[in-house]
């Protein structure tokens, strides 16, 4: 929207050209002109009078009154009349000093309307206070709580997706932050991390159900009819040949499977078997000396460094890239796009939350009366020289005829009571140096 001045018409009027007038300025140009023809009668009119009086004022000393007062009346008059051309043109064309006041001082008027501004308008205290009068999370909620409003913004953000995911396959960006990734992983110590991380899981004891896990899946294995086709196998290899005659090998066979199936029964029904003790502590044995073993530390650094060496990882890397990337191009492509639903779904719901969260909205409109406050601070040098710079190109010209058409009516009743009460002063006057003559 354009700026406007006093008048409320578009401030590129006063960049130059013919000063196209609106249905208001055009009212006012008529005020103006009305309470010109007003003051200039009245005084011609006290010029007129005080010249009849002067004539007359021997034939009766009321005449003498009626001149004192035409004549400070007249003046009062010129000396308004002298005031007011004076602040914006030269009287009569005349360049005498110290008229066309706001002519001969754009520059410097230019510089002191910025500088006020700047001064009194954008300091601190001011801009926060009146920043702290709008309610920045109560418009954002309300906006966001908007389905539609919500998908728009979606719909725009995700929109420059493409673009972004394009700009990185084209640049070095994407190499780079592999690299950095790379880096950073290859800073990390391994052992202490996986000391930490372990120890984090036994403290549940959620070890003791890996345990579980495992004694399934052992179960599993043996129930399989070919695992147990290839035990027996295997016992019937190791067993003597006369031992095989009387099938013992089935007969050990079966006597493993039992004993092992209730051992692991066992272990499973059991909290406090011996062989979940020992378990505990191989794990504990095992956190300590990643923790502390400079042998497993060494070993588990060049386990990591062969890894970050293979380039397989970096395939890997890639290949993951590369599915992303398809995903959402397909995704956002689609009309259904669920990355779309998703992301309008919670820009709504933080909309909606943000509503019910009074700390948080005093957090949010601190927020932004602190960035506001500091961007305006950093920044209100460079907006008294914009200003200033604006003042200085301004046509002064059509400037002053904007000013007259604005003020220039009440400029003229200045002209109209000096007239008025320079007479009334010389009247004053007059009267009182009849009175001191008469006593």
């Amino acid at each position: 929207m354009a700026s406007t001045d006093l008048s409320g018409a578009p401030a590129g009027r006063l960049a130059g050209g013919s000063l196209d007038l609106t249905e208001r300025d055009r009212e006012k140009l008529a005020g103006l002109r009305r309470a010109k023809v007003i003051a200039t009668s009245l005084l011609g009119g006290s010029v007129s009078l005080m010249v009849v009086a002067k004539m007359l004022e021997h034939r009766h000393p009321a005449f003498g009154f009626v001149a004192a007062f035409a004549e400070a009346a007249t003046v009062g008059g010129l000396a308004d009349w002298y005031a007011v051309t004076a602040l914006f043109r030269h009287p009569m064309g005349i360049p005498i000093p110290h008229t066309a006041i706001v002519q001969n001082n754009q520059a410097r008027i230019a510089d002191s309307l910025g500088q006020f501004v700047e001064t009194n308008f954008l300091a601190a205290g001011p801009v926060g206070a009146k920043l702290r009068e709008v309610n920045f999370a109560g418009l954002i909620s309300d906006w966001l709580a908007d389905p539609a409003k919500s998908q728009s913004l979606s719909r725009f953000a995700l929109n420059l997706l493409p673009q972004a995911i394009a700009g990185i396959d084209q640049s070095r960006m994407k190499e780079f932050f592999a690299e950095r990734l790379v880096e950073q992983i290859g800073a990390v110590k391994v052992a202490p991390l996986a000391a930490q991380l372990l120890s984090a899981f036994t403290d549940d004891g959620k070890h003791q159900k890996l345990l579980d896990e495992l004694i399934g899946a052992i179960e599993k294995i043996l129930a399989d009819e070919t695992t147990v086709a290839g035990i027996r196998d295997k016992i019937r290899k190791e067993l003597p040949s006369l031992f095989n005659l009387f099938k013992a090998d089935a007969y050990l066979l079966n006597k493993i499977m039992k004993s092992t199936a209730s051992f692991l029964d066992e272990v499973r029904d059991d909290p406090d078997h011996a062989l979940r003790h020992e378990f505990d502590r191989f794990v504990k044995q095992f956190i300590d000396n990643l923790r502390d073993s400079p042998d497993y530390a060494a070993r588990a650094e060049k386990l990591k460094q062969d890894l970050l060496t293979r380039h397989e990882v970096r395939d890997i890397a890639q290949t993951l890239w590369r599915s992303l990337t398809g995903f959402l191009e397909r995704d956002l492509h689609a009309e259904d796009s669920k990355i779309d639903a998703q992301f309008t779904s919670l820009l709504t719901d933080i909309g909606r939350k943000l509503a019910t969260d009074p700390r948080m909205q005093a957090e949010i409109n601190e927020g932004f009366v602190v960035a506001l406050t500091t961007f305006i601070e950093q920044q209100k040098s460079g907006a008294a020289k914009f200003i200033a710079d604006q003042v200085k190109s301004w046509n002064m010209e059509q400037l002053i005829r904007l000013i007259e058409i604005n003020i220039g009516r009440d400029l003229q009743y200045i002209r109209l009571n000096g007239t008025l009460i320079g007479g009334l002063a010389g009247l004053v006057l007059h009267t009182i140096e009849v009175l001191v003559k008469s006593s």
